[in-house]
């Protein structure tokens, strides 16, 4: 836990050479100054933009000063002005870097600090290809500059309020080798737009309208994605997102992008935007003139930060924007606010005695926030505390908050049940026990700690493992949030299926099923990566499904909210969910697996009980259920319908499989079906013959498989029953019938003979029942005697 911080001076500028010439800049005049340090925190440049006389100037300062050439540049009106300072790394040496100073009409001048021997010159060059072209807004993304410039009209006299779109954004490459600088080819981003303010963060460049923008392009910001190719348009506070590719020049004209998106973007209130900055961890942190502080992803997307004193905004004060860590630091009017970035929190709250404050790099100082004033430089740190038995509060809470949820739920008594009340009560040990093995457990990490007690010794062996997961989940937590871009996907993967995982070993109540959904939702492939994990499903040596889950996870997988109880609310069941997994990435899978599960229901639940889950709505029919959701349907549904029928061994679902394959008229196969389920059962053997006979009858399909479909007939049929059911089907003919018909598709008695002549063959079943009494002893028993 970060307790209050402490402020103390590292500097008094006399560590810097000409360190009284730098006091006295920064007490000149009454605008504030630009103040940079260099990437390795050994230069401070100071630039002065308008406060003649002096003339307009940039001077650069060495800590630890020893010597050599020293960097002051100024200039003059009607000279243009100086439009950024931009520190590029060197490829050359490693952890090198170059500063370019860019005048407003392209100008670059490229300096190199080599030690003992000062700041020299590298190259002077021009970005711009127009001798009209005006830059208004400067940054640098990896080893290119990236700018807003404005190209006038060719006709001096034309009104500029009918020019709006003059501008365009641009990128060029500057390249700094042993052999000198070089710039690459440029490039435009964006033309015939209206003016940016370019911020860059490491693989992104956020477009921002200028304040002076019109009132239709100030709704929404723009994001180029260098390496993708392609522009986002966001307005983040109605929730727009909308990206495009950027694949030809004619794609990238203003205009044209904003089409399709016009009638959207013109119902949109303009941003409100006060100050803006680029965050450490690549978002855009936008202050608005309310107060409100907000984080704008690099997707687009946008979450609030934290809510600034609208009433200071109002008075004309400046907002400083800069990020340490976890940390947003702001100063405003004198205050400095420190705000932890993820939960919004307020950390501290500090007045300060400064006139004016500029933040500085802190160079391999994350948690050190540097601030520099006229009087000297100030390094604001927090100190750790020294008792640290107590680690981790907000986890520690929440195990307290969580218990709280649980106890209500199971308690009689109508009065609340509070953090403080569990804390003092000592009625209930569970979450104080968790609470203090957590504590202790986190402690080593830290440093060792005073002891567990005995009574709590026997637990944290026990949840050893637990706790070692929470940790490594933890960790994966950090790695998600700090991975780059090509590297998310796996963690979130991994994350996934830890997710799926923990929720398969804990209740299935409604709120982890809705959590389910969500994860399948959001992240399909993932949890269907997490479900093969967690059901352990592989393919034997003869190429069969086969899954080794554990008989909980399967009843996590059966159990749990049934359709009936959570569709009003759109969440889905779990069997049904991984279902769709199936249908999505491995439909061939999905008969084998709905089979696996009935072996499984058949283990663990009586025939035909109640709380069964083929006890309410067999399983191969909510399989189906999940296919008829599907919103195409083609033949390979219908393949995957029989298969789900035939899977089941129903004799209903068999029979529907068999009147399936006769309407699609695929013969073969169903005479294979008829083959192997007629062994199933004598009654569902007699519904499948007396299905194809009344078939066999009506047209002549079946003929070439009669050698096959003539032994299926039961035992318990007779000539008279199967004569029944031929007539009963025969097709009924519009005219008189000719003998002998040339036709060929007329039901004769020489294909029925061979069927008749098995049936009469056949022993009578009445014989066999007698067959003993037939076989006993030729004499005849005694005659009783007769009574006279």
């Amino acid at each position: 836990r970060k307790q209050a911080g402490m402020l103390r001076q590292v500097s008094d500028f006399t560590d810097f050479g000409r360190g009284h010439r730098l006091q006295e800049l920064l007490c000149q005049g009454e605008e504030p100054s630009h103040v940079q340090s260099s990437p390795d925190g050994q230069h401070l440049l100071v630039l002065q933009k308008s406060r003649p006389p002096p003339l307009p100037r940039v001077v650069a300062f060495q800590r630890h000063g020893v010597g050599g050439a020293d960097l002051e540049r100024n200039w003059q009106l009607p000279q243009p002005a100086l439009v950024g300072l931009l520190f590029l790394q060197s490829p050359a040496t490693l952890g090198s870097w170059v500063l370019a100073i860019v005048w407003e009409h392209g100008r670059t001048e490229v300096w190199h600090f080599v030690v003992a021997v000062g700041w020299q010159l590298l190259q002077t060059l021009e970005l711009c290809q127009g001798a009209r072209a005006r830059i208004v807004s400067l940054c640098s993304q990896g080893a290119s500059l990236v700018w807003c410039e404005e190209r006038p009209p060719l006709d001096a006299h034309s009104d500029m309020s009918k020019c709006a779109f003059r501008f365009c954004v641009c990128t060029r490459a500057l390249e700094v080798g042993e052999h000198g600088v070089r710039l690459g080819t440029l490039r435009i981003v964006l033309h015939n737009s209206p003016e940016y303010q370019v911020l860059t963060s490491p693989q992104h460049v956020f477009l921002v309208p200028a304040a002076a923008s019109f009132a239709t392009t100030s709704k929404f910001l723009l994001i180029w994605h260098p390496e993708k190719a392609k522009l986002t348009i966001a307005a983040p506070s109605a929730g727009f997102v909308h990206s495009k590719a950027l694949r030809s020049s004619s794609e990238s004209d203003f205009r044209k992008l904003l089409l399709g998106s016009v009638g959207l973007l013109s119902g949109l209130a303009p941003l409100d935007i006060h100050t803006s900055a680029v965050s450490n961890s690549g978002g855009l942190l936008l202050v608005s003139t309310k107060g409100d502080v907000n984080m704008v992803e690099p997707d687009g997307t946008q979450r609030h930060i934290f809510d600034l004193e609208a009433g200071l905004l109002a008075q004309g004060s400046s907002v400083q924007l800069k990020t340490f860590g976890s940390i947003l630091a702001c100063v405003l009017a004198g205050v400095l606010y420190l705000i932890d970035q993820n939960s919004g929190r307020l950390i501290e709250k500090k007045i300060l005695s400064m006139k004016e404050v500029h933040f500085l790099e802190s160079p391999g100082e994350e948690d050190s926030i540097q601030l520099l004033s006229q009087t000297g430089i100030y390094s604001f740190s927090f100190s750790k505390p020294e008792d640290s038995s107590r680690p981790e509060p907000c986890l520690v809470e929440m195990v307290f908050e969580e218990a709280c949820r649980y106890y209500q739920r199971r308690s009689l008594s109508s009065s609340k049940l509070t953090v403080e009340k569990l804390k003092k009560g000592g009625v209930f040990q569970a979450p104080v026990a968790l609470a203090a093995i957590l504590q202790h457990s986190l402690c080593q990490k830290q440093k060792p700690s005073r002891g567990l007690q005995d009574t709590y010794a026997k637990l944290l062996s026990t949840m050893s493992l637990e706790l070692q997961s929470y940790m490594s989940l933890e960790l994966l937590k950090t790695c998600v949030v700090c991975a780059p871009e090509s590297e998310v996907e796996s963690y979130c993967e991994e994350l996934v299926e830890q997710e799926v995982s923990r929720v398969l070993h804990s209740d299935m109540d409604k709120d982890n099923l809705a959590y389910l959904n969500s994860i399948f939702t959001s992240f399909p492939k993932a949890a269907w990566k997490a479900t093969r994990s967690c059901l352990q499903l592989q393919q034997n040596g003869d190429g069969l499904l086969v899954a080794r889950a554990t008989p909980e996870v399967w009843k996590k997988v059966l159990g749990g909210p049934q359709q009936e109880e959570v569709i009003q609310n759109g969440v889905i069941p779990l069997f049904e969910l991984i279902c769709t997994s199936f249908l999505r990435f491995k439909p061939k899978w999905l008969p084998r697996f709905v089979e696996l599960t009935q072996q499984y229901v058949s283990i663990s639940w009586p025939y035909s009980s109640k709380e069964s889950p083929e006890g309410r709505v067999p399983l191969y029919k909510r399989a189906l259920g999940v296919l008829a959701r599907k919103n195409k349907h083609g033949e390979a549904d219908d393949e995957m319908e029989l298969e789900l029928l035939l899977c089941s061994k129903r004799p209903k679902a068999v029979l529907q499989a068999l009147h399936l394959l006769i309407r699609l008229k695929r013969w073969q196969r169903v005479v294979e079906v008829a083959e192997k389920f007629s062994k199933l059962s004598p009654l569902l053997n007699k519904e499948i013959f007396t299905t194809l006979l009344a078939e066999f009858a009506q047209h002549r399909e079946l003929d070439p498989y009669l050698d096959m479909l003539w032994p299926l007939c039961p035992a318990e049929l007779t000539a008279s029953d199967i004569l029944t059911v031929v007539l009963q089907h025969l097709p009924r003919s519009q005219e008189d019938p000719v003998p002998f018909s040339s036709e060929g598709n007329q039901l004769t008695v020489g294909l029925l003979k061979p069927l008749l002549q098995r049936v009469v063959q056949r022993p009578c079943i009445q014989d066999e029942m007698y067959s003993d009494a037939l076989q006993s002893p030729t004499f005849p028993p005694p005659t009783p005697p007769r009574e006279h």
